[in-house]
This record gives C-alpha cells, structure tokens and sequence, in this order.
C-alpha cells in the first residue's frame, strides 16, 4: 500500500487556473489536495489542518510566499515546495534560506510537481511543534514580525513587546516595562504604558484578528499568553 498516495497536500496558489491544473493532477496521483488563495488565509488553515506537505507559491496576496514560509517555519516542520516565476538565483535562494525544502521555476511540468511532492514525502513528514511561535524578533533592527507581518512598532512598542514575548506567562508589572525601555523611560508614565499596550493588541489583532495574547492582570500589570 501506498501511504504516501494518503498524505494531505496544500496548494497555496492564487492563479485558479494553476492551481485546478494541480489540483487534478494531486488527485490523480491519490493525494487529498486542497486549494488556498491568500497568504494570511493559508497560514490559518495550516495551523488548522496540518497538511503533510505545501505547495507555495512566490507571489500571494495578502501575504507573500516568503512571509508564509517565515510565518509556518515557527510552527511546524512540513516539507515546502516553492513555486516561482523568477528566475533569479538569488530570489530562489531567497527562498530556500526562508525555509522551502525545494522550488519549482513556471512554467512547469505537473508531473514533475507531483514527483517532488513525493521525494519531499518520502525524506520527511510535517511535525508541528508542540509550542507555536507566530513571532520572530530581530533586535538589530529594532523588529518584530507576527505570522510573517512586521508590525509597525514604535521603539518603546519594541522594547515592551520584546520584553513580554521573551517570558510567556510571565506578569510584569508596569514598572518592570516602564524600565524595559532604558534611556526612553523619563518620558513614560503608567497611563502611557496602558496606552502603548493597547497599540500593541491592536497592531497584531489587524495581522491576527483572532489573537488575544497581551492579558491584563488586575492591579498588577501585563501577561503574554501563547495561544493556539
């Protein structure tokens, strides 16, 4: 029997066309397939489905390719095709570096397609980490990305997340962020803080509307919460 002929793959294609001719061909070959249009959508239905395979393509709307590869990468290990109409070397190394398993230039062969799907299947399955993290933090340049979004932060919007993100469950109190923002601090109050984070909920919340992770603890201070 052939397991692998069982295995869930997603196609994350806006172009319909493409993506039916995919599609068809998935299906020939025995996959479950399942089309997505949207990067932010596709990221969702990951979390949500866990395929044993992606098939991605560079250019999404919403939220490109290398957002989503960025954004599943904090997850889950499923293997990653990359399809691509640039052939560029560095865009195609831009995309193995971002972690695709493997790439596929257009025009392209279905067959061909199908056959990498079922190499990637064959050398590795997706594995989800029983911790997701949805946010990546780069200090050097002073950001912080949400499902592969760089969210428009302030300096102090920063330096608070980064603080709450590096300790989930962890209650700090309006001092301990006050303080977490060094030589900016003389410029803070407690109202201001309240503010910020409240800048803060509403930044992620328009990358994720769903998400709720800043929780505030009555008389104390600020909590973030790692959610599914």
């Amino acid at each position: 029997m052939n397991t692998e002929a069982s295995s869930c793959v997603l196609v994350v294609e806006d172009d319909r066309k493409i993506s039916e001719l995919l599609l068809n061909y998935l299906r020939a070959a025995g996959y479950e397939a399942t089309p997505v249009y949207d990067g932010f959508d596709a990221v969702q239905l990951i979390k949500q489905r866990a395929p044993d395979v992606i098939i991605l393509d560079l250019m999404l709307p919403g939220l490109d390719g290398i957002g989503v590869c960025q954004a599943v990468r904090a997850f889950s290990d499923v293997p990653i095709l990359m399809l691509t109409a640039r052939v560029d070397e560095q865009d195609r190394l831009l995309g193995l570096d971002t972690g695709a398993d493997d790439y596929v230039c257009k025009p392209f062969a279905p067959r061909e397609v199908v056959a990498r799907v079922r190499a990637l299947l064959r050398r590795a399955g997706g594995r989800v980490k029983a911790s997701p993290q949805p946010w990546v933090v780069e200090d050097a340049s002073f950001r912080i990305s949400w499902l592969g979004h760089w969210l428009p932060l302030t300096r102090i919007e920063f330096m608070m997340f980064r603080t709450l993100l590096a300790r989930p469950g962890r209650v700090f109190s309006r001092e301990q962020l006050l303080s977490s923002v060094h030589d900016s601090q003389r410029d803070i109050s407690d109202r201001v803080i309240d503010t910020h984070i409240k800048n803060l909920r509403k930044k992620v919340q328009a990358v994720d509307p769903d998400s709720d992770c800043i929780a505030s603890v009555y008389g104390v201070g600020y909590r973030f919460d790692i959610t599914d």
